[in-house]
């Protein structure tokens, strides 16, 4: 072959390999039948369905059950498209293959400012941008739930494997009964013809398995039967009749329980230590010693006969404590430090338009002010817990995660086994919020297993251990700066804020593994985990999750600035329910009102006059305001408070009705009002708004974290209260009708809370509270 036949044969067999792998349409995501393990009776048709021996569909789920109604919503799609009743789906757990990995969760994450998302005609910078994360992330395949993403995910991809099942058995028997297959139709799961043929889908799922689907196609909205109604959780009646199976309810033959105690000192360490008399207890069997892996405190694990007899023997270990090397952390210091990095650090623009200094200079009205939010546990009802069980250079664990891939591959470094040596069984979870993104139990776990070969430990953490060890929200303060013009109409806004970057402190404690998980291909050799930084690249780059809710706000206001300063203070942070947008929001949407105030303007007035050209979020502010009475009057003593914003490609309005009790914002009645685009089951919806409420309003009033002497003041509930069923506000939701796709409602109810009864407060008492959490005795 002459060299110029070989280059132009190279070329354009690697030009074949990109078109491919740029074309590749979401069916590639649809995966062998080979990826399910198919028992009795059953069929599988791709990676997603198989059709069980009644008739009935299994569905893979690699999406974790956190409260969030996912398992019946991903369950709704299949069942929309099989034509069967949602009661006849089962679910079963999915395996690792890329094709279950979460596209979405990547592309929503990226940095685009909402209006120019709005703007986009075409393929512009936005979509195409979103294509390129899109395709690179359906090759890498990481599995995690989180984002309020799992449904976006799920919405092409689920839609598209059931869709090609059900052509695939209209197929099967148009060739087995040589009818055509557009006389057939499908009702409840079975086929039928005119002539009265008819078969169950089991009748033709093996002549299914051989017959090609042909071109596939989803159903239109008009044929929707499920879609967008209400329909029952698919999880409720096992929580109801206590069948279902947390982490913390895993049994198996002869398994021991460990107790955690970590070093009370964030990046201690244990010193001398005397196991003498805890051994000596009844039912206490062994100490082990547990390193700072996946990002935790150094401390050590009492196994026992039960959990009990190891709590007590944890307890009873005389220990020295070592204190972090690098010096005491304080949170007091950290928020002067955080001030100071406003004022001294020009930080990274993550937005700017127009000439902010240039307006500030000649503006007659300005407004400033700082706004505050401390540290935040996540305090999941389930404490961290993990079940692991080391033999013959093989793992099995049992874990409540949101990482199942990281999981295992923490698992495979710590028991120095290869990944597919690690078998993961992923169990519901009692709450995530962010706290099981991460892997520092699963390894924790494997490490006490592996001192007992062959028998199962379950290892579990104390709620004092949960609440002095977690991966917290991070502190952040922010100052804003706003101008008005002579008839009350914004000129301009200047946000700068600093707090610890929660993006590479994540990869930080968890990429390696994820390398290991996901780049084995690569022949990349990813180190041990604790203290492994060198594969995560730069660590305290630009950090989007700190900054989102600040540098992409929908206000038409035409001069603006957003900087952020990603600051490392020491104290581990991490992911908390709907992040950055958790407390941006309250600074953005209190100040919004401040300058609203300034200009003499009623606040949605305010507001609306900014959002002239997002109709969307006029829209929903329109609905929340109306729904509430907004304008109307109120019970002595009481006032509204509003505020709107955009998470996870949902939109979100609330109107908070406040009274003040004993010195704190007593809230009666929340209004949310959200654009989520299609509603998948909107009685999900609903419910995550009222729990998104009651979760925002505990962290809104009680939830801090203070850091003193290197450890973590508060310890349990009495520390950082829950807001009670009798204080707990009556909460409507109103939807805004969209045939978007669907984008996350998990999150998007929590930013909105703390704003609205902030402003609420303001309306009542003409006291601005600008630090969380509310409190009118600490500020003004």
């Amino acid at each position: 072959m002459r060299r110029r036949t070989l280059l132009l044969a190279g070329t354009a067999g690697a030009s074949a390999l990109v078109v491919g792998w740029m074309a590749a349409p979401q069916r590639s995501r649809l995966g062998s039948p080979r990826l399910l393990t198919a028992a009795d009776g059953e069929v599988a048709l791709n990676g997603w369905i198989k059709i069980a021996a009644d008739g009935g569909v299994v569905l893979a789920m690699p999406r974790s059950e956190m409260g969030q109604g996912v398992h019946t919503a991903l369950a709704m799609l299949a069942a929309e498209e099989l034509d069967v009743p949602l009661a006849a789906v089962l679910i079963e757990q999915a395996g690792s293959d890329k094709i279950y990995g979460n596209v979405a969760y990547s592309v929503l994450n990226l940095p685009f400012h909402p209006l120019d998302v709005e703007r986009e005609d075409g393929f512009g910078r936005v979509k195409a941008s979103r294509w390129v994360v899109g395709k690179v992330a359906r090759e890498i395949g990481i599995n995690a739930t989180g984002g309020s993403s799992s449904v976006a995910d799920a919405w092409p991809v689920v839609r598209m494997a059931a869709a090609t099942a059900r052509a695939s058995l209209l197929g099967a028997a148009s060739l087995h009964w040589r009818l055509p297959v557009d006389e057939l139709t499908v009702r409840q799961g079975v086929i039928s013809h005119p002539s009265g043929k008819s078969a169950r889908y089991a009748e033709m799922a093996r002549f299914a398995a051989a017959t090609p689907a042909g071109r596939v196609q989803v159903k239109e909205r008009a044929a929707w039967t499920l879609i967008g109604r209400p329909a029952p959780r698919l999880d409720v009646p096992a929580k109801v009749d206590g069948s279902a199976v947390f982490g913390l309810d895993v049994r198996v033959p002869g398994m021991k329980f460990a107790a955690v105690r970590l070093c009370p000192v964030i990046g201690g360490s244990p010193g001398r230590i005397d196991a003498s008399r805890a051994l000596a207890l009844p039912g206490v069997e062994r100490l082990v010693m547990l390193p700072a892996y996946g990002g935790s405190t150094a401390g050590f694990a009492v196994i026992g006969r039960t959990t009990w007899h190891a709590r007590q023997g944890a307890a009873a270990v005389d220990v020295e404590w070592q204190g972090r090397p690098a010096g005491s952390l304080d949170s007091r210091s950290i928020e002067r430090a955080l001030r100071n990095a406003v004022e001294t650090q020009a930080g990274f623009t993550f937005h700017e338009t127009g000439d902010v200094a240039e307006v500030e200079g000649r503006a007659k009205r300005t407004v400033e002010a700082w706004y505050g939010a401390p540290y935040l546990a996540h305090a999941s009802l389930e404490p961290m817990n993990c079940t692991a069980r080391v033999a013959d250079r093989r793992v099995e664990l049992w874990a409540p995660t949101q990482v199942p891939q990281l999981c295992r591959a923490a698992a495979a470094m710590v028991a120095g086994v290869e990944l597919e040596d690690v078998t993961l069984h992923v169990t519901l979870l009692g709450g995530g919020f962010g706290r099981r993104l991460e892997v520092d139990y699963a390894a924790q776990a494997t490490r006490v297993a592996m001192d007992v070969p062959g028998t199962a430990v379950q290892l579990s953490w104390s709620r004092e251990e949960d609440t002095t060890h977690d991966f917290y929200r991070p502190m952040q303060v922010a100052r804003l700066r706003g101008t008005l013009d002579d008839e009350g109409q914004a000129l301009s806004l200047r946000i700068q804020s600093a707090g610890d970057a929660i993006s590479p402190r994540w990869f930080e404690r968890v990429l390696p593994a994820g390398l290991r998980a996901t780049l084995s291909g690569l022949q990349l050799t990813a180190p041990a985990l604790p203290g492994v930084s060198s594969l995560s690249g730069p660590l305290d780059r630009p950090d989007k999750t700190a900054a989102e809710g600040l540098f992409n706000l929908p206000y038409g206001i035409a001069h603006q600035r957003m900087d952020h300063v990603a600051t490392r203070s020491g104290v581990p942070v991490g992911f908390w329910r709907s992040v950055g947008h958790s407390h941006n929001a309250f600074f953005a949407e209190s100040f919004i009102d401040e300058m609203a105030h300034a200009a003499g303007a009623d606040p949605v007035a305010f507001r609306r006059r900014l959002l002239r050209n997002a109709p969307r979020y006029q829209a929903v502010l329109d609905l929340a305001a109306a729904k509430a009475g907004w304008g109307s009057g109120l019970p002595q003593g009481r006032a509204r408070g509003i505020a709107l914003h955009e998470s996870f490609g949902s939109i979100v309005a609330q109107v908070a009705e406040v009274s003040i009790e004993q010195g704190l914002p007593r809230v009666h009645r929340v209004v949310c009002a959200i654009d989520c685009g299609t509603v998948v089951n909107p009685q999900i919806l609903a419910q995550q708004m009222e729990g998104a409420v009651a979760f925002a309003l505990s962290a809104a009033l009680y939830g801090r974290i203070d850091v003193r002497g290197g450890a973590v003041q508060q310890r349990n509930f009495p520390d950082q209260p829950l807001v009670s069923l009798k204080h707990s506000p009556r909460v409507e939701t109103w939807i805004v009708p969209s045939e978007r796709e669907p984008a996350g409602v998990g999150e998007p109810g929590v930013p909105p809370l703390a704003p609205a009864v902030a402003n609420a407060v303001f309306a009542l008492t003409h006291r601005r509270l600008r630090q969380l959490p509310l409190a009118l005795d600490t500020d003004a």
